[in-house]
């Protein structure tokens, strides 16, 4: 990303200056659908930045300064891969800090909880079924992962932003990916060889193959990692025993099982085109649908993708958060969801989707001041709070 892109996009996306793309339309951005998913990536932000470098003009002809909130105050989230072994070790110190401190919950509503990692854990298994696969989704777990990195910043001495996991590197061996290579700066690897019948993922209607794992992290610095709650509805074969919430505490190791095969499948140039400048980006609607996945179609998703690529723990709808792969991931989404945003200005500040999981039960469709609950992890907030990640209240942050 060149430097006077980003701060062009800074400026304007606080000034909300940005011409609106037409309802129903792409964004006028050219890449070769041919190219390889990481090229496409790179040309697809690159083309953001582009874009918005043409319309800096308005801003000094206008005399308008960014506010507190710009590029030079911004934090900067990063792609895991490119950061140095010292800077992930930082991180990787950080959530073991949080791991070991004693949680803020009461008691009495998450006696599972032991921990302040568990804290996070534990209100979204509590949410589950009104912050998935509805109006809310998108909103929440942005807010949920920036109150996560504030945690590992404020309470474990953490000076970095939360880092993503790139999902279009390495799709032809995820074992191979820096984030799971199971070294000493790795999120840990594969779980040991645990024979067992694959996973359903997509509600349990998308068969994935087992792969080289299924049972406790065996390399890495969670090796071994003793998950508290959960789970409750996995998507892999042979994770047990299964609780019903988080008054149930299950002390066990945590389970991956990483699977290649949904990475190849599903994390391609075409997926990652369609979400952000193809017909499934058009509308938020469209967008919101194509990130989650077509089920009925056998289409899984950007979203559920990740999910499984880890799989294990990590394919419990309620309580994936025990891997702490789980906020790379979801961080990750949150990028495609910011260049998607400004991409889409005229569609970025909308929601789409009722209030319930699938919409079951029947609810009305969400608005964007709905309030996004954090328990003790977070004030409550509007999702028209998370719209601007440069709009310093209290986001303020960019990706490279």
């Amino acid at each position: 990303m060149r430097f006077s892109h980003a701060v062009a996009a800074v400026q304007l996306i606080a000034a909300g200056l940005v011409a609106a793309v037409p309802t129903d339309s792409a964004p006028a951005v050219d890449i070769d659908p041919t190219v390889e998913p990481l090229d496409a990536l790179a040309q697809l932000q690159d083309s953001v930045y582009g874009t918005l470098e043409q319309k800096e003009e308005v801003l000094s002809k206008r005399g308008l300064r960014p506010n507190s909130c710009n590029l030079f105050t911004a934090a900067v989230r990063r792609d895991w891969e490119f950061m140095s072994k010292p800077e992930r070790k930082d991180y990787i110190k950080a959530v073991k800090c949080l791991q070991s401190k004693p949680a803020k919950s009461d008691p009495l509503w998450a006696p599972a909880a032991k921990s302040r990692y568990d804290d996070f854990v534990a209100i979204h298994v509590n949410l589950t079924m009104t912050i998935h696969g509805n109006g809310l989704f998108l909103t929440w777990h942005r807010y949920f992962v920036w109150a996560y990195e504030q945690a590992l910043r404020n309470e474990c001495g953490y000076k970095g932003y939360q880092p993503y996991w790139n999902w279009f590197a390495h799709t032809d061996d995820i074992h191979k990916s820096p984030v799971f290579d199971g070294s000493d700066t790795s999120m840990g690897g594969d779980g040991s060889f645990v024979k067992h019948n694959g996973s359903l993922a997509g509600a349990s209607t998308i068969y994935i193959p087992s792969g080289q794992g299924g049972g406790c992290i065996n390399s890495g610095p969670f090796k071994g990692m003793q998950a508290n709650i959960g789970p409750i509805r996995p998507g892999m074969d042979g994770v047990a025993p299964i609780v019903a919430d988080i008054t149930q505490p299950n002390p066990r190791c945590l389970r991956r099982d990483l699977s290649s095969y949904i990475p190849k499948k599903w994390y391609t140039t075409t997926n990652l085109l369609n979400v952000t400048i193809g017909e499934g980006s058009w509308t938020h609607k469209r967008f919101w649908t194509e990130i989650q996945g077509r089920y009925p179609d056998g289409f899984l998703g950007l979203h559920t993708s990740g999910h499984y690529t880890m799989g294990g723990d990590a394919t419990d709808l309620y309580s994936s958060v025990n891997d702490p792969a789980f906020f790379l991931h979801h961080t990750m989404l949150d990028r495609v969801y910011w260049i998607w945003q400004t991409l889409h200005p005229s569609e970025a500040n909308k929601v789409a989707g009722t209030l319930t999981l699938s919409n079951k039960p029947p609810t009305r469709d969400a608005t964007i001041d709905e309030p996004l609950e954090l328990g003790v992890n977070g004030e409550t907030r509007r999702i028209r709070d998370m719209f601007n990640t440069l709009g310093g209240t209290p986001l303020c942050y960019i990706y490279i």
